[in-house]
């Protein structure tokens, strides 16, 4: 069975990164549901966990999201909307007939978001382009897991994948002149 992906958009008090103040946001989010009514009693349950008794939040909006699946990666903080188009062979026709797909998928950059698209399509039997990969302003994924033993895997596998936190690549100064120094000493 494949999954119902709920883009619900939240209204709630953030404290802002840049000024430190405390703002109303607007920000969307997905839930893995059956119904709407389903997506918005767990995007309440989901959301709860991050504010406190005294903060409330407010849905403007849920819509279904048409996501073919959804990937998240280690050490990865953005999500991004990548444009996968299959390519089949129509023998009837003789034309090529492209059929579009498209995954989110947990990455840093652009290019690290196609580079793990090629990765979740190598399997694929058919012939595929990326036509376009834009960032999403998706701000988390909330899937369904059903609680039976084999899915408390997945759970914590997603979870701990989700979050993964970028790898920091600055240089440590003093690493990198002992290797210099290391390196003249031979």
């Amino acid at each position: 069975m494949s999954a119902t992906w709920y883009e619900c958009k939240i209204k709630y008090k953030k404290i802002d990164e840049t000024s430190g103040m405390l703002r109303v946001k607007t920000e969307p989010f997905l839930v893995d549901a059956i119904s709407y009514t389903e997506a918005e009693s767990r995007i309440t349950e989901e959301m709860s966990a991050y504010l406190s008794d005294t903060e409330e939040i407010k849905i403007t909006n849920i819509k279904v999201a048409n996501y073919a699946e959804i990937h998240p990666f280690e050490n990865s903080d953005r999500w991004f909307k990548s444009k996968v188009s299959l390519i089949a062979f129509d023998e009837e026709s003789g034309k090529e007939r492209k059929t579009n797909m498209y995954l989110l998928v947990q990455a840093n950059d652009v290019k690290e978001a196609y580079d793990n698209t090629v990765s979740v399509m190598k399997d694929t039997m058919g012939d595929y382009t990326i036509p376009a990969i834009s960032e999403s302003p998706i701000m988390d994924v909330f899937p369904y897991f059903s609680g039976e033993e084999d899915e408390l895997d997945r759970l914590e596998r997603f979870n701990a994948l989700k979050a993964s936190v970028p790898a920091d690549n600055d240089m440590d100064e003093e690493l990198e002149m002992a290797d210099v120094l290391s390196d003249e000493e031979e």
